[in-house]
């Protein structure tokens, strides 16, 4: 089948031209001025052409608490969201320590038919910390990375032997950084607000402890070290130096941690859709995140998209769990970064695309050219909508955006060349 976008500006990233886009099966075939016969044509004009966004942290609940999310739920809402790669986290139930549960994992994705989903798997045997999983038979079965995300590998010799063996795959690990001992049973970022609240807070410090921690075993090991969840702005200063004297090391942050501060549980009552790990932390953090984005230090816009059922989130602050979601509030929030002029479209397109390939070693994804998957998102940046219960394509509802009218999103999103969610299906 050959399908034609027209009239499609392109965004990559090194950068943006005007032309159109031919596919021909799961491939671009060519990027050209042409209008040749299509079996399909797909008018883009005033929209932008991403490729497909990639998302390396995203928890889909399957198996385990499928009524949260589960691998079809999370595709569909997924690329409503644009996305077309997803990675979800091993602490399902059971854990994806073991080949089996990571191929089959990617079986139901694959029966699905909406996205790649390229599990990760765990660092150690159920997420206690104690044995590193068999990492060759997981890397064999497809897991692409490694990460006891939820919880903290607290043994720095296991972690140092997870470096080691996972780059003796050709792979890395994910640190979900934190110091357990300077919780004390926290349940927000440990400030002003925190104090005002009455809340137990978490001092910022358990980040950077850990992240200086999996540094320096990056700098023993040689392994590749990618921290999940950036929120501090000294964690920032340390991933910087470590970059600097060339460690491999890479990090994410998330539109939550760009976007909204720890005040915004003082204005919005004790809200749990604010409460989240690690969490939401003072403007001058945040500051810091948008400055990391904006320099290239960090590498990579994901959502650790986390659902929870309402009645999970309907209690106290202090007894909800961690998390929202997050998947198809992303390209609003990022595209509100390039509205402010933080980052541009071109820092986009490689935050949500080409660094994440090119951190998993995905050849063929994260540009728009000829030779590449045709995964693509055509996004309109200036349509305006409700984010409710009609827009919203996973199981659980735990946003802080929910209910509220944004700006931006993906209208049409095509998987190998075949359109898997157009915009129209939401009857708005």
């Amino acid at each position: 089948m050959k399908t034609l976008i027209k009239n499609a500006t392109i965004v990559n990233h090194d950068g943006i031209i005007k032309s159109n886009i031919i596919i021909e099966g799961e491939n671009i075939a060519e990027i050209s001025n042409a209008i040749p016969q299509a079996d399909a044509v797909i008018d883009a004009s005033g929209k932008l052409v991403f490729p497909g966004l990639i998302d390396m942290h995203v928890h889909f609940r399957d198996p385990g608490q499928e009524y949260k999310d589960d691998i079809v739920s999370g595709s569909r809402a997924a690329v409503a969201g644009g996305v077309t790669t997803c990675m979800p986290m091993a602490n399902t139930n059971p854990v994806n320590d073991n080949a089996y549960i990571t191929s089959a994992m990617i079986a139901k994705a694959k029966e699905c038919g909406l996205i790649d989903l390229l599990p990760i798997a765990a660092i150690t045997k159920s997420l206690k910390g104690n044995e590193v999983t068999e990492m060759g038979d997981l890397v064999s079965a497809g897991a692409v990375a490694f990460s006891d995300d939820g919880l903290p590998v607290t043994s720095s010799s296991v972690m140092r032997a997870a470096l080691e063996y996972s780059n003796m795959f050709g792979s890395f690990c994910i640190s979900h950084s934190e110091d357990c001992s300077l919780c004390r049973g926290g349940v927000m970022h440990e400030g002003k607000v925190s104090a005002i609240l009455g809340l137990r807070g978490m001092a910022r410090e358990k980040e950077e402890i850990s992240v200086s921690r999996d540094m320096l075993l990056a700098k023993l090991t040689g392994g590749h070290i990618h921290i999940a969840h950036v929120s501090s702005a000294y964690s920032l200063k340390i991933i910087e130096m470590a970059k600097k004297d060339g460690i491999r090391i890479t990090c994410e942050a998330t539109p939550h941690h760009f976007t909204f501060s720890d005040e915004e549980i003082l204005r919005n009552a004790y809200d749990t859709n604010f409460k989240m790990s690690p969490p939401l932390r003072e403007i001058s953090d945040v500051k810091a995140v948008r400055d990391g984005l904006k320099s290239g230090l960090i590498d990579v816009i994901a959502t650790d998209h986390a659902p929870h059922h309402s009645d999970e989130k309907i209690v106290e602050f202090d007894k909800a769990p961690f998390g929202i979601i997050g998947l198809q509030t992303l390209v609003p929030l990022t595209l509100r970064l390039v509205n402010e002029g933080v980052i541009s479209l071109e820092q986009m397109s490689a935050l949500t695309s080409y660094n994440p390939a090119k951190i998993i070693k995905a050849t063929n994804k994260g540009k728009i050219a000829a030779g590449m998957l045709a995964d693509i998102a055509i996004i309109d940046p200036d349509i305006e909508y409700i984010y409710d219960e009609k827009v919203n394509r996973s199981k659980s509802l735990n946003s802080p955006l929910f209910g509220k009218k944004i700006k931006g999103s993906a209208v049409k999103t095509l998987k190998n060349g075949r359109v898997v969610f157009d915009f129209a299906e939401f009857g708005i």
